[in-house]
Parts: C-alpha cells; sequence; structure tokens
C-alpha cells in the first residue's frame, strides 16, 4: 500500500514482455497482497517461483495456485519456504536452503511488508514501531545481507526493494510506515553503489493498490483502487525489463 501514485517512467512497455528469457524470481511476503498476486503472473509467464512468508498454511495454499498458474506445468518448479524475513536467522536458513534447492536467483523482489494502525507517533506503541522497522527495513537488509554475497559470484542480478509514495513524501498517521520507506530508498541507493558491474538495486513504488495495508488506512474506500491482480501484470512487465542500467533508480509503476 503505497500514496501517493507516481507516473510510470518513459520506455515501460504497456503489454506483456515477449521472448525474455525465464528468471528464477525470489519475492519475500509471497503469501498475500502484492507479492502473491507478482509469483501468480510471473508464474503464468513461465518464470521459477522462490517465495517466503511467515504463514505456513498460506504457502500450502498457494503451492497448487502456482502450479496451476504455471505455463508450461511445472515439475516440483516452484519452491516455498516459510520464514521471517526480520529475523535474520531466519533468512540464512532460507538462503543456504534456497542455494540447496534452487540456486542463485536472477531477481529478488523484497516484498514483505507491514503498517501501523493509523495513529499520531506518540500514540504508536513501541512494538509496533518495532514490528514496522523490523520487517519493512531490516528484513529487507536481512534478504540483502544473505543473498548479494551469493549474487556477487554471478555478477549478474537484479533487486527490487518495494517502496513507497509514503517513501517520497509524508503523512500524517503512518509515521513508522514513511520513516521505513524513506529508509528503503536510502538503504537501495546506497547499496546500489556498493554492486559490481553487472548488477541493480531498484526501490520500486507500486502505486496505490487495494490490498489489507490500505484498507487498514481508508477503510471501506481502499476497494476505489486497482487490485493486486491488476497491478502484477504491469510491475511483472516492468521487473523483467530492468537492467543494470536501472541501477540506483528510483521507480514507479
Amino acid at each position: 500500500m503505497t500514496l501517493p501514485s507516481m507516473p510510470t517512467p518513459a520506455g515501460i512497455p504497456s503489454m506483456r514482455s515477449a521472448g525474455i528469457a525465464k528468471r528464477t524470481v525470489l519475492i519475500t511476503g509471497v503469501s498475500g497482497g502484492l507479492g502473491k498476486a507478482l509469483a501468480v503472473e510471473l508464474a503464468k509467464r513461465g518464470h521459477c517461483i522462490i517465495g517466503c512468508a511467515r504463514s505456513q498454511d498460506k504457502l500450502n495454499a498457494l503451492q497448487p495456485e502456482l502450479a496451476s498458474a504455471s505455463n508450461p506445468p511445472p515439475e516440483n518448479k516452484h519452491l516455498l519456504i516459510n520464514a521471517d524475513v526480520s529475523v535474520n536467522n531466519s533468512v540464512e536458513e532460507f538462503a543456504r536452503a534456497v542455494m540447496e534447492k534452487k540456486g542463485v536467483p536472477d531477481i529478488i523482489v523484497n516484498c514483505a511488508g507491514t503498517i501501523n494502525r493509523n495513529n499520531k507517533l506518540w500514540e504508536v506503541p513501541a512494538e509496533e514501531f518495532d514490528s514496522v522497522i523490523d520487517t519493512n527495513l531490516k528484513g529487507t537488509a536481512n534478504i540483502l545481507r544473505h543473498f548479494i554475497p551469493l549474487m556477487l559470484e554471478k555478477k549478474q542480478g537484479v533487486i527490487i526493494n518495494m517502496s513507497s509514495g509514503w517513501g517520497r513524501s509524508g503523512a500524517a498517521q503512518v509515521a513508522p510506515y514513511c520513516a521505513s520507506k524513506w529508509a528503503i530508498e536510502g538503504l537501495t541507493a546506497s547499496v546500489a553503489k556498493e554492486l559490481p558491474p553487472g548488477m541493480a538495486a531498484v526501490a520500486l513504488n507500486p502505486g496505490v493498490i487495494y490490498t489489507d495495508m490500505l484498507q487498514s488506512c481508508f477503510g471501506n474506500s481502499a476497494s476505489l483502487y486497482q487490485t493486486p491482480e491488476s497491478w502484477a501484470p504491469k510491475a511483472a512487465n516492468m521487473i523483467l525489463n530492468l537492467t543494470m542500467a536501472d541501477n540506483g533508480a528510483s521507480l514507479s509503476v
């Protein structure tokens, strides 16, 4: 969930990309919202999905959905693992399992995220503030900590860190979320300067999407915005066409 929506950069395809090599795409927060919609869309296009989330039940439900969406049908193609990105040891184990079963991903999409309940900063409980920072910022850093060294060996790969319009502007009632997304912008810009040629890190504002997070802020009016399923084809086109030339960019779907 993000506000405000930013214009789509010039040169981004408006239709499904054709002729793109099949990729292995790692998506965090894959069990719902934008992560799930993107995973299903990419599976439809024949790409291999590696995903993680904290809910095993949701992962179990997603596995057959990915299999039925896949074109062509996979043979144990997709890998879904229960992991908590906010916990460094959990991400370390996740990375080890990915390497054992799939190898180094071509693309990483740090999609796992949460938001605080609408409240003035001084009325947000400390543990709730910590939860937002731990998932949105530390969770992204944990993934980068364990997967960038693996990608460095290949000297190729694209990393997309989900930002927000609220990572480029401020808004009342959601200061913890804004702080986490502004931090994602800074983290991405800095990491981009540390990557070798052949790799790229991008901060991506997905736009305003009807998710549980948007509903927590906007209530029933959240349903006026586009669904994750309608957003996913546009996002997939953009993500699949990112190259090392985009390194360090702040982009919007």
